[in-house]
C-alpha cells in the first residue's frame, strides 16, 4: 500500500476544490447559516451527479464508477477543507450499508446522484455500537430522500417525506442534526442489519478522518499565510520563535494525521485486515488534531480570528463536533488497546 495521492487523485482533488471555491465561499456559506436552509442542495448535486462523488465507490454494474474508497476519502478531505454544506458523510455511510446489505434497488440512483440516501444513527454512535434505541441527534437527514433505518435486525429504506424530521440545536451550523420519528411509515426491506451498520460505521469513521484532516489543513494553511503579512513591531509576526514553533508541532501533528487517515482509507479500499487498527488508530489521532488546529488558527488571528465574518469560527465548530461524531478520541483509544492487546 502507497500513502502518497495518485495521479487520479490529485485530479479529481483539483475539480472538487475548484468547484466548492466557486459554488461555496465562505462568504455564501455564512450567508446560508443565517437562513432556515443550510445544505446547499444544487451544490450536492452537482458534486453528486455532475463530479460523481455520489458514486465514486459503487461497482460500476450499478452505474457506479467502480473506484474505491480511497477516491471518496481524497474528496472527502476536500469537503473539511471548505466545511461545505453538503451531506456526503451521511450519504457515504448510507451507500456503504447498502453495498454491504446486497442492494440492487435503490443503489443505481443513489450512484447517479439522482436520490440522496442517508442513514439514519445518531452522529455520536461509535464503531461497534449496537442498533440505536431512539433516532436522536442524525446528521444529514434534513437534505435526505431517503431514510435507511435500523430496526428489528433488518435496515429498511423509508421515502424522507414520510418520517418527522425535527431539527435540533449544533454546534456545527453547516452539518445540522435532527431527530427522526417513524410512525409506521411504507417502508421496504433493504437487507440484514449486522453487516449494513458494520460496513457503515467502519466507512463513517474512514472518511470523518480525512475530513478532520482537511479542516487541520486548512487551519494550518490560512494561519501560516496570514502570520506572513501580519507586522507588529516592524516585523512579520510569523517571525517570532515561539510561533513558529507552535506552527512546526502543529505541521508534525497534521502530518502524522495525514499518514494514519490515508492508511485507514487504503485498509478499507483494500478489505485489509488491518482495518478496524487502522480506523482506531485514525480516529484516536486526527479528531484531537484537527481541534488543535482550529484553536490555534482562531488564537494566532488575533481579534479578527473571534469575528464572525472571518471564517475561522466554521472549522473550530467542525472540528469540536466532529470530535464526538462516530465515538470520541477516548473511545477510540479504547478500542486500539483492546485490538493490539493491551489493558485499556
Amino acid at each position: 500500500m502507497t500513502l502518497l495521492y495518485s495521479d487520479v487523485e490529485e485530479e479529481l482533488r483539483f475539480s472538487v476544490r475548484q468547484l466548492l471555491a466557486a459554488r461555496a465561499p465562505h462568504a455564501a456559506i455564512l450567508r446560508r447559516m443565517e437562513t432556515d436552509q443550510p445544505y446547499d442542495t444544487a451544490l450536492w448535486r452537482s458534486l453528486a451527479a455532475d463530479v460523481g462523488c455520489a458514486g465514486f465507490a459503487v461497482p460500476e454494474k450499478f452505474g457506479g464508477a467502480g473506484a474505491s474508497w480511497r477516491e471518496v476519502a481524497t474528496v472527502a478531505e476536500e469537503f473539511g477543507r471548505a466545511v461545505a454544506p453538503v451531506p456526503y458523510l451521511g450519504a457515504a455511510m448510507a451507500t456503504a450499508a447498502l453495498l454491504a446489505a446486497g442492494d440492487e434497488d435503490l443503489l443505481p440512483a443513489v450512484a447517479a446522484g439522482q436520490t440522496t440516501a442517508v442513514l439514519v444513527l445518531p452522529f455520536a454512535t461509535p464503531p461497534g455500537a449496537p442498533p440505536p434505541v431512539t433516532l436522536t441527534g442524525v446528521a444529514d437527514a434534513l437534505a435526505a430522500d431517503i431514510l435507511l433505518v435500523p430496526a428489528q435486525d433488518a435496515l429498511w429504506a423509508v421515502e424522507a417525506r414520510d418520517a418527522g424530521l425535527t431539527p435540533v440545536g449544533s454546534l456545527d451550523l453547516t452539518r445540522p442534526l435532527a431527530d427522526v420519528a417513524l410512525d409506521d411509515p411504507p417502508r421496504r426491506r433493504i437487507g440484514d442489519l449486522r453487516p449494513a451498520l458494520d460496513a457503515a460505521y467502519t466507512t463513517g469513521a474512514v472518511l470523518l478522518a480525512s475530513e478532520q484532516l482537511g479542516v487541520a489543513q486548512w487551519c494550518l494553511d490560512t494561519t501560516v499565510e496570514y502570520l506572513k503579512t501580519r507586522h507588529q513591531f516592524g516585523r512579520p509576526v510569523g517571525s517570532f520563535q515561539a510561533l513558529k514553533h507552535r506552527l512546526a508541532e502543529l505541521w508534525v501533528a497534521i502530518t502524522q494525521a495525514r499518514a494514519v487517515a490515508r492508511y485507514a482509507a487504503g485498509c478499507l479500499a483494500d478489505d485489509d485486515p488491518d482495518l478496524p487498527v487502522a480506523v482506531a488508530l485514525a480516529q484516536a489521532h486526527c479528531g484531537p488534531v484537527a481541534v488543535r488546529a482550529a484553536e490555534e488558527c482562531v488564537q494566532l488571528h488575533g481579534g479578527i480570528g473571534f469575528t464572525w465574518e472571518y471564517p475561522a469560527h466554521l472549522y473550530l465548530k467542525r472540528a469540536k463536533a466532529d470530535a464526538i461524531a462516530l465515538g470520541t478520541a477516548e473511545r477510540h483509544r479504547a478500542a486500539l488497546a483492546a485490538l493490539v492487546g493491551l489493558d485499556a
